[in-house]
This record gives structure tokens, C-alpha cells and sequence, in this order.
């Protein structure tokens, strides 16, 4: 086949990506891929993304999917290049981002016979994706089959990953020329801006006809991960209600009872969330251990978990009422009415608890940072967490504005991909950006750091270097065998890295120091690595200790 028919019908492909309003793609180098690279370039209504590392790629693309709410595409070439992509699909397949992955591959002749870079595309990502497996391009098949075809693989893949194995032989280059147009006449007739064949989506039942019944009970809301709309909304119809929150960091609520994981251990306040006859929660993915333990723990008369992603995303398997429903649409649904708290104390509870946070921490950076983050957070901007030790502090410490950004990867909660993942954020939505990772996740995606050599607004990637995985300092890891197995202490400085990749760099070890450096490099539209070098285990120390404290409110 022709270089210009494999053009032909990698446009048609390109094409049904933009009618499904996919506007960002993520392109990685490769040959047997030119010909979908090619057509993804002379799309204009493409912005196309770039990086030399395929790991980071998917999770640039997942980023990107995050911020802009809207399905995000890659092109990578055949063999070890698609496998890859493997973390960050397994992400979006946990959390609901929609990605659109184009594998470029050898003919069918090719593979199982020793031929270079080939090895068995279809399937490769499990069930962690969906398949659709395209034919070796001909022009015996119609440009119509191919733009159906396509069309039911992305409209049936409403949350996760998409795999698209395209099938290219050689030759893969040639000149733009009008061989082979006629091919694509059929579906010149089409609307540009909708799909060549449209499926109708679900339509959710969310209303609940014995809401007024249950509103007048004692109900608790659990708020996991939403967006910041959706969390300021949920956070007012709460106190409408005379509900307290439970609120992971991920909640954008505004954590209106702060330190939950702190003090959701006192005896106090497990005695009084037991009066709670309805607990709601909006959203999944918990980080707080507590707030996992109490989920476990609890007895309500009914469990009712509302959330956009299907699945069951409770694994305490509470019986109640699995809610497919975006939380905008069910609030609106479901209004609150006014009645005074049923639970005040807990108030109380939290502020003590949050006083102890601001006097134990006074003196230990890494849980300082963690309790006093909001103080950082830039005006009309956005916040990324990673994971491991850092995340847990930050949700048990800190109390966020309502309604500000904030995201993370807590799907699987890997470190992998986490640079990448906050590059594409910021691509999507160009706000200033601040991030904190520790030092193993960023020594993990060092390769992205090169993506922040441009950037479309001021970005502050923080890096806590506590020497290790200090998480396990948490666990019960043996002590003889904790930094050698676990922690894994790379005693390393951050500073070559920025410099090879042309990146401002700062670093401070006291708060003082980290909060003049964050405030100067939110002054400039660059993107500025601030290492922020603190003691191995006080962090963690800090952690246990108030943990201990929470428990004897």
C-alpha cells in the first residue's frame, strides 16, 4: 500500500478524535507511528504535545485529561514504546480520565516471525483498557466502516483508556499529494463537529423519591474526591443540613471540620458519629487512614455513595445505595434544608485538635509545610499532591480554601508519572501552579523535569527531600532492614537536575526560607524547582505523635 493511502487513513482516524472533542494529543518520536504523527500535525484543531519518554507521555496525557475534563489522545510507535504507557492507563482506568491511545504496530506478516521491534500489540494493556484492533489499512475497506468503527470505540469508553492498535506497512513517508482523496469523499457530507455515527449516553436516576424523609435524620457526609465546584457546593449543602464533614484532601470542601485523620480516633467522636442513622458521600478514593478505618467501623442505617464513575468504590461494603450520578446533578436533585448540627462537638474536637497540629509543628518543617500549605497556594491557581508520606500529612494537617483546585493521582497512588502528570495539568489550565513531591517520586520522572522547560504559566515544583521512602517509617517495617529494603535513602541533590534542564532551583530547609522562595518564583512566569531539604524522620515522628494525640481527645 501506498505512503499516501496510509496518510488517508490515518486522517480519518485523527478526525474522529476531534469530532469526539478530543483537543489535546501527546506524540512520542517514532517511525512506524509517522503516519498517524503526520495527519495529528496538520489537524488545526489539535494542540500536539511532545516527549521523548513514553512513561512520561501517558501521564502528561493524564494531566491533561484531568484539567480539561475531556478525552486526551496519544500516538506512540509499535514494540516496548506501548507497553509504556501501561501506569498511566492503569490510572485512568482507576480514576475516570479518558485516554485515547493510538499504537502504531507492524502488519500482521510481521509479528511472531523475528521481524525487528514487533512484538503482540493487541490486548496488551489487559483489562485495564478497552480494544479496538484496526485492520492493515486498504482501500477495499470504506472510509465509512473505519469512522463507525471508531466512533463506537470512543463513545462506549465513557471513563478509562481506549486502545486503538493501528496497523501500518511500509512505506510510512511520501509527499503530501491528492492520491487516494476520493476514498474520503463519503464522508465529506458530515458534520465536522459531530461524530460520522452518534450513541446516545446513559441517562442517570438519580433522584431518590424518599429524600424529604431522610434529610430530617442525623447523616454524616464523607467528601472523597470531587471537583472544585463540586466540593464548595457539597460543602454548603452540608451545613445547610447541620451535617459535619468528613473531608479528604482531595474534597476541595474546604475541610470544614480540619485534622480528620487526626482526630477522628477520639472516643468522642466515635461515640457521636454513631447517632448517624444516613451517612452520603460524594466521591471515592480516600486517603486518611481513619477515615478508612472508620468507614469500616461504621453502623449507619444506609451507606449511599454517589459518584460519576462506575464500579463499587467502597471497600468497606456498606449496605445502603450505589448512586451513578454526577454530584452537581444530584444536589440539585436532592436540596438541603436548614436544621441546627446534630454533632457541634465535633467542632470543638477539631479545632483542639487543630491547635495541637500549630504547636507541634512549630518546629518541624516537613509537618509545618503539610499544616501551613494553604499559606502557599497562589491566587487563582491550582495545587498538585503526590504521594506516599507527603499526601497523608497534607490531608491530615492542612485545611484548604473551598472550591481551590486541587488534584493528585490517587487511583493506584503510584510515584511514577507525577512531573508529567503536573505538566499536563498546567497545560490544560494555565494558572500558576504549585507542587510537592518527594524526592523519590520526582527522582522517579526525572526525565519529565524536561517538559517545564516551557511553561504557560508560573509553576513551583517543591521536591521534600527527606532521604528516602519515609512512609515506611510509619509501617511496621523491620528497623534492621528499613533503609536498606524500604526507604531506600539516595542521599542526592536536585540541583544538577535542574540545572541540566535549564530550571530555576532554590533551596531552603526552614519554613521561612520555603515561603520567600515560593512567593519569588510565583513573581516570574518560569517554572522554579525548590528543594526543601528537611530531617529524615521527624516528618513521620510528627505524624504518629499527633495520631497518638488524636486518640486521647
Amino acid at each position: 500500500m501506498s505512503a499516501s493511502f496510509n496518510r488517508r487513513w490515518a486522517q480519518v482516524i485523527i478526525a474522529a478524535l476531534t469530532r469526539h472533542q478530543v483537543r489535546h494529543i501527546c506524540i512520542a518520536p517514532g517511525s512506524r507511528s509517522a503516519p498517524l504523527t503526520l495527519a495529528a500535525a496538520a489537524e488545526p484543531a489539535l494542540t500536539c504535545h511532545t516527549h521523548f519518554d513514553e512513561r512520561g507521555l501517558g501521564f502528561l496525557a493524564l494531566g491533561l485529561a484531568k484539567a480539561a475534563a475531556a478525552p486526551v489522545a496519544l500516538i506512540v510507535t509499535s514494540g516496548t514504546a506501548v507497553a509504556n504507557l501501561l501506569p498511566a492507563v492503569i490510572e485512568a482506568q482507576l480514576t475516570g480520565e479518558r485516554l485515547i491511545v493510538l499504537s502504531a504496530d507492524r502488519p500482521p506478516e510481521l509479528i511472531n516471525c523475528g521481524a525487528n521491534q514487533a512484538i503482540t500489540q493487541p490486548g496488551i494493556f489487559s483489562h485495564f483498557a478497552r480494544r479496538c484492533d484496526l485492520p492493515r489499512p486498504t482501500p477495499e475497506i470504506a472510509a465509512r466502516w473505519l469512522a463507525a468503527t471508531l466512533d463506537e470505540a470512543i463513545a462506549a469508553t465513557r471513563t478509562g483508556a481506549l486502545h486503538v492498535n493501528c496497523p501500518f506497512a511500509e512505506p510510512l513517508y511520501g509527499p503530501e499529494d491528492d492520491e487516494w482523496r476520493e476514498w474520503l469523499a463519503p464522508l465529506a457530507a458530515s458534520p465536522q463537529e459531530t461524530p460520522w455515527v452518534t450513541h446516545s449516553a446513559p441517562v442517570w436516576q438519580a433522584q431518590q423519591n424518599d429524600w424529604p424523609a431522610w434529610r430530617q435524620k442525623r447523616g454524616v457526609v464523607v467528601a472523597g474526591k470531587m471537583s472544585a465546584d463540586e466540593g464548595a457546593a457539597v460543602a454548603q449543602w452540608a451545613a445547610t443540613l447541620g451535617w459535619p464533614v468528613l473531608a479528604d484532601i482531595q474534597s476541595q470542601t474546604g475541610q470544614p471540620l480540619p485534622c480528620v485523620d487526626l482526630w477522628l480516633n477520639s472516643p468522642r467522636a466515635q461515640s457521636l458519629l454513631q447517632q448517624a442513622e444516613l451517612v452520603v458521600q460524594f466521591g471515592a478514593r480516600l486517603t486518611g487512614k481513619r477515615l478508612l478505618q472508620w468507614q469500616q467501623q461504621a453502623r449507619p442505617q444506609q451507606w449511599w455513595l454517589i459518584d460519576a464513575l462506575p464500579g463499587r468504590s467502597d471497600p468497606a461494603s456498606q449496605p445502603g445505595r450505589r448512586i451513578l450520578s454526577s454530584v452537581g446533578s444530584w444536589l440539585q436533585a436532592h436540596p438541603a434544608e436548614h436544621f441546627p448540627a446534630w454533632a457541634p462537638e465535633l467542632e470543638t474536637l477539631a479545632q483542639a485538635m487543630q491547635h495541637q497540629v500549630s504547636e507541634l509543628t512549630a518546629d518541624e518543617p516537613e509537618a509545618q509545610l503539610a499544616h501551613r500549605l494553604a499559606s502557599l497556594l497562589p491566587e487563582n491557581g491550582q495545587l498538585f499532591l503526590g504521594n506516599s508520606l507527603l499526601v497523608r500529612l497534607i490531608d491530615a494537617m492542612a485545611q484548604l480554601p473551598a472550591g481551590y483546585p486541587v488534584y493528585a493521582n490517587r487511583g493506584a497512588s503510584g510515584i511514577d508519572g507525577l512531573i508529567a502528570t503536573l505538566t499536563g495539568l498546567q497545560r490544560a489550565q494555565p494558572r500558576p501552579t504549585l507542587a510537592l513531591l518527594g524526592d523519590i517520586s520526582a527522582l522517579y520522572d526525572l526525565n519529565s523535569l524536561a517538559l517545564l522547560r516551557q511553561v504557560p504559566a508560573p509553576l513551583m515544583l517543591v521536591v521534600v527531600n527527606n532521604n528516602g521512602g519515609r512512609i515506611f517509617s510509619l509501617l511496621p517495617t523491620p528497623p534492621r532492614e528499613r533503609e536498606r529494603f524500604f526507604t531506600l535513602p539516595q542521599a542526592v541533590s536536585f540541583a544538577p537536575a535542574a540545572e541540566m534542564f535549564g530550571l530555576d532551583y532554590v533551596s531552603a530547609s526552614r519554613w521561612e526560607a520555603l515561603q520567600q522562595a515560593v512567593e519569588q518564583g510565583f513573581a516570574q512566569r518560569r517554572a522554579t524547582l525548590v528543594e526543601f531539604c528537611v530531617p529524615p524522620d521527624r516528618g513521620a515522628e510528627t505524624f504518629a505523635r499527633l495520631v497518638a494525640l488524636g486518640a486521647t481527645l
